[in-house]
């Protein structure tokens, strides 16, 4: 009986190990879609570096969607000193300016 009682406290603290390491497993992964720049998010499902041509996949479309993220919190800016919207070159160079901004 003591065996039996030694054996199911055993089997307890192993199922709760391994729900503390999934636990762990599964932290990294939420973290990098919190926020964070392109080249720390770029991690595979095990938590390992993206390399080759998935990091290159991968850098492209995050930094498109910080790019497209970024474009209506800047559009929204785009005014001048007596309140209407820019045009033209003056538009064109605040949006380039705001957007390296915000990638910062």
């Amino acid at each position: 009986m003591n065996k039996l009682l030694t054996l199911l406290a055993l089997g307890a603290c192993l199922s709760f190990g391994a729900a503390q390491a999934q636990d762990k497993a599964a932290a990294p992964m939420a973290a990098p879609a919190a926020g964070g720049s392109c080249a720390t998010q770029a991690i595979d499902k095990n938590g390992k570096a993206l390399a080759g041509a998935a990091k290159n996949s991968f850098m492209k479309k995050c930094e498109k969607d910080t790019k497209a993220a970024a474009t209506p919190a800047c559009a929204t800016k785009a005014i001048d000193k007596n309140g209407k919207a820019l045009a033209g070159a003056a538009k064109s160079s605040f949006m380039k300016k705001c957007e390296a901004g915000a990638k910062a």
